[in-house]
Order: C-alpha cells, then structure tokens, then sequence
C-alpha cells in the first residue's frame, strides 16, 4: 500500500483536498479503481492530520447483471456508512434515447445523478477514482479529439451545487493498484455497460501501450508536462504558483 498511500497523501496534502471535518463520499462505481480509493481513504483517515468524515455512493445505472454485495459487505468491513441509488439512466441512454454518443450523456446524466446523492447525504465534497493514467488519457483525448490542450483537475469546485470534487489518487499509477497484493483480494463488480472496452479512451489507452514500447517514459513525461505550472497551468491557477483556496478552483459547470 506504499504506492498509493504515499501519493495519495501527497496529493491530498498538495492540494488541500481534504479540509478539518469534511464529510467525504467516495463514488464507489465497483471498478477497481473506486474501490481502491475507497480501501485507502479508510486506511488513511487512521493516521491523518486532518479529521474527516467518510462514506460511500454508488449509482445503479439500471443496466441489470450487477451485484453489489461484496461491495455492502467491504464497506461494513472498513466500518464506512454506504448508500445505492437505483436510477434508469442506462435505459434512458441506450434503450429509449438510441443515443450514437451514449458515453457523453450518460456521463452527464451520472455526474448530476452522483452530486445530488452525495448532497442528499450531507457530503459537500465527493472523492473519484481517477488515477494518473486517467490523468494522461485525458489530456490525449481533448488533444485529439478537441483540439485543446486540458485534463480534469485534482481539485475542482462546483460552485451551482456547492460541493467540491477531489482526485487524491492523481499520482498513483494505475500499476500501483493493479499489482498492490493488499488490493487483489479486493471486490470487483464488473460492469454490464454495452459501450464498456468500446470507447475513444479505450483507443487512447491501447496507443499509449504503443507508444510505451519505443519511449518507455512517455507516460511520465506526458504527466510532468501537465504538472508543470510553467507550460499549461493546468493543475495550479495561472497567476499563483500555490495551489488555490478551496472555493477558488477551477470552476466547472458540468
């Protein structure tokens, strides 16, 4: 757990992600990822500076086949209150809408869903699962495909619903967790969505595979690159080399 725990408190610490009684919601998808973040924000709160509360959400997005069990029972393990809300959104997308870019208006769909949950439950910061590697094929894709050079932030504030998102897993890779012996034993609930491994990230990840076998440390340099306040600012405010108050961040309407 070195490899995460390290990072992740790095991240939290470098950009002030975690403020003296928040109440964090971890958005537990059943992925890997979530569920590794969940996993080590219980084991960090044990010994950190900061105290803070901690849960976790998750959204059934309808798509049926899902079992979230094992999940119920790892949060009843690591003693963190958890909260499942039914919704409709994958029939919505998929089934009644035919959407020919379902990703983008069920991300969109999910993100409200998600907000309004953890509000409901009292939580003004919501704490994703986004690693390093997320971090990278981010910023390819809106390279790619939108022509502009940007990522998601470690910290972003929603000022319409008044509640923060953190990414504290922003230096971990995703290696780190795959590899860790202490997360193997972990649950998975695999999802059942229908664009699931067909999708443009899936592509940026298969290319910078590619690209790893003649320049084994593009990924990390690709994510100094976005680091570096001195190229892009992208993950510090363009007019402060610290990072920002908390309700001072970037600002994202989505």
């Amino acid at each position: 757990m070195k490899k995460i725990l390290g990072p992740m408190r790095r991240a939290i610490e470098t950009y002030d992600m975690i403020r003296p009684g928040d109440r964090v919601a971890v958005a537990l998808s059943g992925g890997k990822d979530s569920t590794a973040l969940l996993y080590a924000l219980a084991r960090y709160r044990k010994f950190s500076p900061v105290p803070f509360d901690l849960e976790a959400i998750t959204l059934d997005m309808g798509f049926g086949g899902m079992d979230f069990t094992p999940l119920i029972e790892l949060c009843r393990e690591l003693d963190v209150p958890y909260t499942i809300r039914k919704t409709e959104i994958g029939p919505i997308v998929f089934d009644a809408r035919k959407e020919k870019n379902p990703c983008s208006l069920c991300a969109r769909m999910k993100r409200g869903a998600l907000h309004d949950l953890a509000i409901e439950r009292g939580c003004r910061v919501i704490a994703l699962g986004h690693h390093a590697d997320d971090a990278i094929e981010t910023f390819l894709l809106s390279l790619f495909y939108e022509g502009r050079i940007n990522t998601f932030s470690p910290v972003t504030w929603l000022d319409r619903k008044e509640i923060t998102l953190i990414r504290p897993l922003i230096y971990v890779k995703e290696k780190s967790i795959i590899y860790d012996p202490e997360l193997k034993n972990l649950p998975v609930v695999k999802s059942t969505c229908p664009a699931d491994g067909h999708t443009k990230r899936e592509d940026i990840k298969q290319l910078i595979k590619r690209l790893k076998e003649d320049i084994p440390e593009v990924d990390e340099r690709i994510l100094g690159a976005i680091e570096n306040k001195e190229n892009f600012h992208l993950w510090f405010d363009k007019t402060n080399p610290t990072p920002l108050p908390l309700k001072d961040r970037r600002k994202d309407e989505a």
